[in-house]
C-alpha cells in the first residue's frame, strides 16, 4: 500500500505512535475523540509514516510517526473524490466549502486532473466527524507527475477564483507540492515543499 502526504488513517491503538518530543496535553484526549491521523510532509523513520494530529485550533499540531503495519485503513484525497462522501452530508447545506464540491469535481475532471480535498473538509469527510465550519477554506490536493501546461495552470486558477469560498490548491508534483497559484505566475523560482525542507526552484518536477 502505497501511503502518501494527505492521506488519512485511523489509529486503532493509540498507544503504537510513536513521539520524538514531550506530547502536549490536549493530544490524548483528540485521539480519544477523533482516531485520525493525517499523514505529513516529512522523513519517515524504518517503518513508520509520519503523521500529524490535528487539534481544535490551527496552533494544535503534533508531529509524530505511526508504524506501518498500524496502517490498514488509509484513506486519500482521491478516494474521497472517487467516493464522493459530500453528496450524502447535509452539512453541506450549511459549509460553502463542502457545497462547492460538485462543481469542483466538475471542473477537474473536465481539466482531466487527479485531484481530492483536503484540509478540515477533507479530514471531516475521511472521518465521519464535524471538523469544517461555516468560514472554513477549501484545500485541494493536484497530483500531477508530469509537468502541467502552463496554460491550464492559469486557467484552473482562474475557474477555482470564482468560487464563493476561497479555494487553496497544493500541486503535487512527486518530487515535493507547490502552490498552483504560484506555479501559474510563471516565476522564476517557486517555493517547493519536499520532506527535506522548503526550497526555491525553477522547475518543480526537476530533482533538486
Amino acid at each position: 500500500m502505497e501511503i502518501r502526504t494527505h492521506d488519512i488513517i485511523r489509529v486503532d491503538d493509540i498507544s503504537k505512535l510513536v513521539c520524538l518530543t514531550e506530547v502536549p496535553e490536549w493530544v490524548t484526549g483528540e485521539l480519544t475523540d477523533k482516531p485520525f491521523v493525517v499523514v505529513r510532509r516529512a522523513a519517515g523513520l524504518e517503518g513508520r509514516v509520519p503523521v500529524g494530529i490535528r487539534g481544535e485550533t490551527r496552533n494544535q499540531r503534533f508531529g509524530c510517526f505511526l508504524p506501518e503495519e498500524e496502517c490498514s485503513i488509509v484513506i486519500s484525497p482521491e478516494q474521497l473524490t472517487k467516493e464522493k462522501p459530500w453528496k450524502q452530508t447535509d452539512r453541506r447545506l450549511s459549509i460553502v466549502a463542502i457545497e462547492v464540491l460538485d462543481r469542483v469535481d466538475e471542473l477537474m475532471t473536465s481539466e482531466e486532473m487527479i485531484w481530492g480535498p483536503t484540509g478540515s473538509v477533507g479530514f471531516e469527510l475521511a472521518s465521519g466527524l464535524d471538523t469544517a465550519h461555516a468560514g472554513s477554506d477549501l484545500d485541494l490536493v493536484i497530483r500531477s507527475d508530469q509537468p502541467l501546461p502552463m496554460d491550464k495552470a492559469k486557467r484552473l486558477v482562474q475557474e477555482l477564483s470564482q468560487f464563493p469560498v476561497h479555494i487553496d490548491v497544493q500541486l503535487e508534483t512527486g518530487k515535493g507540492a507547490c502552490s498552483l497559484a504560484e506555479y501559474s505566475r510563471g516565476q522564476d523560482s517557486l517555493l517547493l515543499k519536499t520532506v527535506n525542507g522548503p526550497m526555491l526552484v525553477k522547475d518543480p518536477w526537476s530533482e533538486h
